[in-house]
């Protein structure tokens, strides 16, 4: 057979398997379904992996969401060096996501109780922070100003001490839109001398964290000392947020925690425990620069060996002053 007739014939025979054979289109749609779940397959598979990854290198949340203050200081605590061996740390897997959260032998930190006085549960520790709460007094109550309320929590943000005070001064305004106080907290306040003489026992010891702390010890009229104290209004990093000028502790709970505090009125009890974090957050960085005005107080070791030796030879030198005469 000549090539001719050859291609002419195979040519003749594809032209009839394409007809009898079902077109790709129809090939497509009948494999529809089984392409489907496979792709469905791939992306499950896919996205589970994604979200693993994204969960070991923390990208799976955005690094400054807004959140309120409820249990944030128990979710992210550690424990302080003297107050919380009571802590321990219970982790619960929920859709998959992890949440720590920290018990303490007394109350979570999301609670609480105005007006108790100096907890029973809750240990002081090392450090602790300190808010107060003032009202307007006197003719001039914008300028004016005494003391209504004082917070304080531990390391760990558990509320050590929470006390209304009566002020002595006639109230002009209770600044309630923003202090949260009214004339109705005055009926179970203490009175300044009792406030004073509780806070100072509290701050015996302790490392104090405050913001622009200066103003709420001026109110307490207690006094402690510079070596002792940590304001997170001062702290460089935090002051250039602020353009160089003293930051307002809701900016920085905004821009550094994400935590959305002083929404309306203000309480002492979230704004110290705010502080604590911020002080938390920077820990290394502000005992770096606490160290370099306030450096470590060295005695030393021979001193009194040294005294000694000079003592026995002032006695020397005098006992052979005697026998020379």
């Amino acid at each position: 057979m000549e090539l001719k007739n050859l291609s002419s014939n195979w040519r003749k025979l594809q032209e009839t398997l394409k007809k009898d054979s079902p077109s790709t289109a129809q090939k497509r749609k009948a494999s529809t379904p089984a392409a489907k779940d496979g792709v469905k397959r791939k992306r499950t598979s896919l996205s589970s992996s994604s979200i693993k990854e994204s969960k070991r290198s923390g990208l799976g949340e955005k690094p400054v969401k807004k959140r309120k203050m409820g249990n944030l200081l128990s979710a992210e605590t550690t424990v302080d060096n003297a107050s919380d061996k009571h802590s321990i740390t219970a982790v619960s897997q929920k859709n998959g996501s992890t949440t720590s959260i920290v018990r303490t032998k007394s109350h979570t930190t999301a609670e609480p109780k105005p007006n108790e006085g100096r907890s029973p549960t809750a240990e002081v520790g090392k450090y602790v922070a300190l808010d107060c709460e003032m009202v307007g007094v006197g003719p001039n109550p914008d300028r004016d100003s005494a003391l209504a309320r004082v917070s304080i929590v531990n390391y760990n943000g558990e509320q050590v001490y929470d006390s209304f005070v009566r002020p002595k001064e006639t109230v002009t305004d209770w600044r309630t839109h923003v202090s949260g106080m009214s004339a109705k907290h005055m009926a179970d306040a203490r009175e300044l001398e009792e406030v004073q003489r509780d806070v100072a026992e509290i701050l015996d010891g302790s490392i104090l964290v405050g913001h622009a702390i200066r103003n709420d010890l001026d109110a307490l009229l207690l006094g402690h000392p510079k070596r002792d104290i940590r304001d997170t209004s001062k702290h460089p990093p935090y002051r250039k947020i602020a353009g160089g000028g003293s930051p307002r502790l809701k900016i920085l709970a905004a821009e550094l925690l994400g935590l959305e505090i002083q929404g309306a009125a203000h309480s002492s009890i979230e704004d110290a425990r705010a502080t604590m974090l911020l002080f938390r957050r920077d820990k290394e960085a502000f005992e770096r620069e606490h160290a370099k005005k306030w450096p470590p107080i060295r005695v030393p070791v021979d001193k009194e060996k040294q005294d000694g030796d000079n003592n026995g030879k002032k006695k020397r030198k005098g006992k052979k002053k005697k026998g020379r005469k």
